[in-house]
């Protein structure tokens, strides 16, 4: 079977870039602003919530530790970005051999 030009441009590209983007710290990296786009908004909630709801910014506040806040949106973050890319690495990858499989 013959294969597009896309088809052969993407096979070429992920011959040479597949093992790349496996990497812990490639997926981390291209998929971090994802994942803080996705905790920033936990933040801001709970940054802003003293603004609509005063009793639970007074009991909120008197169990508040910073630190937790911090290391829990990083969290979230570094979960949201490695699985994201994971994700993208899978389908790629699973893209990729059904090309190769289609060869023979």
């Amino acid at each position: 079977m013959s294969y597009t030009e896309d088809e052969l441009k993407f096979m070429a590209y992920w011959e040479q870039n597949r093992l790349k983007e496996k990497r812990l710290i490639t997926q981390l990296t291209y998929g971090l602003p994802i994942g803080v786009i996705f905790a920033v908004p936990i933040l801001v909630n709970f940054l802003l919530g003293r603004f609509w709801y005063k009793r639970a910014d007074a009991v909120g506040l008197s169990q508040f530790s910073p630190t937790v806040l911090i290391i829990a949106v990083a969290l979230i973050s570094i979960f949201v970005a490695v699985l994201n890319r994971k994700f993208r690495w899978e389908k790629l990858e699973n893209q990729y051999l059904s090309l190769k499989n289609r060869q023979g």
